[in-house]
């Protein structure tokens, strides 16, 4: 007896609240590569712009340039982009484009490496008065921390991962610290990766943030957590990762560094027009993912 095959699922009958639902779950490239060209309506939808509030390209793909399907995707959101994770897939005129669109933005995550530089770096926040979380991974030189907190008012989470390799000693360096005291009042998340920072960076850090609930300072070698700072940090932080605690759940060492496209060289900063024309739908993977949110959500 043969078995009957099971009849197509016709997925444009979805109501358009639960196909909202299922985008919202799905990668940029999932939506851009694949389930916008599933039929009409749900090409409709994928030029909403309430899913595209969030937008997270930190997956980066081998062999396939993000620059232009970022930008893409930005443009879809209409300036109502709130969030986004660039991963390794990040230049100064990425950051550029974004800040001029997105005036809304309030959380920015990427890793700097060699295509974003510190002044790139500085006139994107200075465009983005509403940032409320920034966090950068692996600055090849020291930041502006200054000039960041001072043109983000409103800035309550700073999250530093400052070096790939641990470190068996780290030049002893107040200048970050002094600078986040100076200029990054309204802080509660402070996370510190293997920074230079000294006692006396510390007690500066604890003397002009007086909001701060969380503090990690992991990697951070140069402190000493005795007598009175030990005190003024448990009594003040509620949750305090100390220099010597496990940084098995941080981001060391999430990456290898193995080629020109692990450090984040070969996305292309030209790829202004998105072209998906020459790849095709994975149906049964994307099928997978509706069925998961469908079912599971």
């Amino acid at each position: 007896m043969m078995k009957k095959e099971k009849e197509p699922s016709n997925w444009a009958e979805l109501s358009w609240e639960l196909t909202v639902s299922i985008f919202l779950r799905l990668s940029v490239f999932d939506i851009l590569v694949n389930a916008q060209k599933v039929c009409k309506s749900w090409n409709r939808v994928s030029k909403d712009p309430s899913i595209w509030k969030k937008i997270d390209i930190g997956i980066c793909k081998k062999a396939y340039k993000l620059d232009g399907m970022c930008r893409h995707a930005i443009d879809r959101s209409q300036g109502g982009l709130v969030e986004i994770n660039l991963g390794k897939c990040c230049s100064d005129s990425l950051l550029d484009y974004i800040a001029d669109r997105s005036s809304n933005l309030r959380s920015l995550e990427f890793k700097m490496f060699y295509r974003v530089t510190n002044e790139g770096l500085e006139n994107a926040v200075a465009k983005l008065p509403s940032l409320e979380e920034l966090n950068v991974s692996y600055p090849i030189s020291r930041l502006n921390l200054k000039a960041i907190g001072l043109s983000s008012p409103k800035l309550k989470t700073l999250k530093l991962v400052f070096s790939y390799f641990k470190n068996t000693s780290i030049t002893p360096e107040d200048r970050d610290a002094i600078e986040i005291a100076e200029s990054m009042p309204e802080l509660r998340h402070l996370q510190l990766l293997e920074n230079g920072l000294t006692n006396t960076g510390l007690n500066a850090i604890l003397d002009h943030c007086s909001h701060l609930e969380y503090l990690d300072l992991r990697q951070c070698l140069n402190i000493k957590l005795v007598g009175d700072l030990e005190k003024r940090c448990s009594e003040r932080i509620k949750v305090l990762r100390r220099p010597d605690d496990s940084t098995d759940d941080s981001p060391f060492y999430v990456d290898d560094i193995d080629s020109e496209d692990d450090l984040g060289l070969v996305c292309d900063d030209n790829e202004d027009n998105y072209d998906d024309s020459d790849i095709e739908i994975d149906y049964e993977q994307l099928a997978e993912k509706v069925v998961a949110v469908v079912f599971y959500s």
